[in-house]
């Protein structure tokens, strides 16, 4: 298996080196280690090397792997950043501490509901689906912003950024152009942006968090 930790600290130097080139602040973007079909053993020692966030795709999954992992690490922070049916926003609530995949109405009123009942916070980001891709989850940029308008005002849902996965054969540069701007409008904070294989421009884009898994684990 491929060295996860010296991956690790190779992908925090090139973060680190795009923030450089980027005239960003040192440590402005936050390292989302995608453990998504790799077991608990196997993401251990990158937990033991000091990384804290990591990102899981599906719930169920990450059932199975993470609460022995947060007991015996108490700082870790877990993401979800695959698509949540409505019918497990009550697990998601009670195990991830981030949800980056709300992109429909019945999603934020399941989440709103959860969360008052189950009294946890997780922070969420929309998903938006850039490139307008007939399989892929996410919102449609044209109605990202008015989307995080009913979050808040009708769901009572605090958005902290806004997400997005650009089509694997296109240049992603103006997706993540227009993630930005759709932040812009939308008065969000956060940008969750860029994976193994496009990182580095992301963070040239204004990205606050890149999600980076088979450059740290390998291949799937």
């Amino acid at each position: 298996m491929t060295n996860a930790v010296e991956q690790l600290h190779a992908v925090k130097a090139k973060i680190a080196s795009a923030e450089r080139e980027a005239r960003r602040e040192p440590g402005t973007v936050t390292l989302v280690a995608v453990s998504k079909t790799f077991a608990a053993e196997d993401v251990r020692p990158v937990i033991e090397a000091g990384q804290r966030v990591f990102g899981e795709n599906r719930v169920q999954e990450a059932q199975g792997k993470w609460p022995a992992l947060k007991a015996a690490f108490a700082d870790l922070e877990l993401h979800l950043i695959g698509p949540l049916q409505s019918n497990k926003a009550k697990e998601a609530v009670a195990l991830f501490d981030v949800i980056e995949t709300v992109d429909r109405e019945k999603i934020a009123a399941e989440l709103s509901k959860e969360m008052a009942r189950q009294g946890r916070a997780p922070r969420l980001y929309v998903q938006v689906n850039t490139g307008s891709e007939p399989q892929k989850a996410g919102i449609e940029p044209r109605e990202a912003v008015a989307f995080v308008k009913r979050c808040r005002e009708v769901h009572g849902l605090y958005i902290e950024g806004l997400m997005c996965i650009p089509p694997a054969d296109e240049n992603p540069g103006p997706h993540f152009a227009l993630l930005e701007k759709l932040a812009r409008e939308a008065g969000v904070e956060k940008l969750s942006m860029g994976m193994s294989g496009d990182y580095e421009t992301a963070i040239a884009f204004g990205a606050t968090s890149v999600r980076v898994g088979s450059a740290i684990f390998g291949s799937r």
